[in-house]
């Protein structure tokens, strides 16, 4: 009867370590998306957008911003932050509204679904 016991033991043991983690997985979870929702509607609101970013060396890039209407070309390194030149917007290529939209990983994967069908045929 006592190896009964023990194995009763060691799964009731794996059981409550298990129910444990879940728990923990489950809290993390919920924490990691509260921050993210915070974080989005804090900078929601915010008159300054990065539009693109360009690396030029290993701690050294060269981004456009968007302040209200105007856009910047500002050059960032490890300890400064200088401005280049205001660049006009008939100069930019910018991508549509809807290309920038964030799919959802179903979409994401119908579109590759659709375009291996497309090579396919």
């Amino acid at each position: 009867m006592s190896v009964y016991t023990g194995t009763a033991s060691s799964v009731g043991q794996f059981i409550t370590v298990l129910l444990i983690f879940l728990f923990v997985l489950g809290i993390t979870y919920f924490a990691t998306r509260y921050v993210g929702n915070f974080q989005k509607e804090r900078l929601s609101g915010s008159n300054i957008t990065v539009v693109e970013t360009q690396r030029i060396a290993q701690n050294k890039y060269i981004q456009i911003v968007k302040i209200g209407d105007r856009y910047f070309a500002v050059a960032l390194c490890k300890d400064t932050v200088t401005m280049i030149s205001e660049i006009s917007v008939d100069s930019l290529s910018l991508k549509e509204e809807e290309e920038t939209k964030k799919l959802s990983f179903r979409d994401l994967l119908d579109r590759v679904r659709e375009d291996e069908e497309k090579k396919d045929e």
